[in-house]
């Protein structure tokens, strides 16, 4: 890979959780990101937070479209040239017992969390050959722990992290890095949940996820840490 300084980085659902943590953490190190919301008011809104941090672009656009994710890599490629750099990140929960669980939810689950990951990466890959770059994944420690009410998303994020790690042995030859993250808690806005500093201390916080890729992306290129799981030190 080429000197880590600098590259230039797409994220999934960067406006806000764990994919605004990741660019943040990005952004202090010196590289470009793109973010993308399914809304251009949260992509402009989260990029003008980050503005400070370093060169930011945000996008509109929603991974359960191809047309869509081709559209946003495109625009990274004219306005930087390249792409080093794919967090697929943007993620959905619905949880329900099978016997409750609505169509249109598990087909959201789904299209969002599995589909949506296959189109990032298909938009973005032939690029990322070419960079002999990164893509990371945000699974779930639920891609590998099911729990009643998860029907929906267990699925989706063990297939995720099956998807990922085939991926991998796919991309390698092309010296291309492919990992995913598995956070348990994190302190975020998923399924509706509002933060709270105090009472979500003990979660892990996003700027750990955006520590984690940053460490890894400069982790050196004989060594690639391929499955991460990462969790609470004392859950509750």
């Amino acid at each position: 890979m080429e000197n880590q300084n600098n590259k230039v980085i797409l994220i999934t659902g960067g406006s806000k959780g764990i994919g605004f943590g990741v660019a943040e953490a990005l952004l202090k190190q010196g590289h470009k990101v793109a973010i993308t919301s399914r809304s251009q008011q949260a992509a402009d809104d989260a990029a003008k937070q980050l503005k400070s941090s370093g060169d930011i672009l945000g996008i509109a656009a929603d991974v359960k479209s191809l047309q869509s994710q081709q559209e946003a890599v495109q625009k990274v490629i004219e306005k930087w040239r390249k792409l080093d750099v794919l967090v697929a990140n943007a993620g959905v929960g619905h949880f329900a017992p099978i016997d409750e669980l609505d169509e249109s939810l598990w087909q959201d689950t789904i299209d969002t969390n599995l589909t949506g990951v296959f189109y990032s990466v298909k938009s973005a890959v032939e690029h990322i050959k070419s960079s002999q770059g990164y893509i990371f994944t945000i699974s779930s420690l639920a891609g590998t722990n099911f729990f009643a009410g998860g029907a929906a998303y267990n699925a989706s994020k063990f297939g995720l992290t099956g998807f990922t790690q085939a991926m991998m042995l796919d991309l390698r030859k092309y010296n291309v890095k492919v990992s995913t993250i598995m956070p348990g808690s994190v302190a975020t806005h998923f399924n509706e949940h509002e933060p709270d500093q105090e009472k979500d201390a003990w979660k892990i916080q996003p700027e750990d996820i955006g520590k984690l890729v940053v460490d890894m992306l400069n982790m050196h290129e004989r060594t690639l840490p391929s499955k991460i799981e990462i969790r609470p030190t004392l859950p509750k």
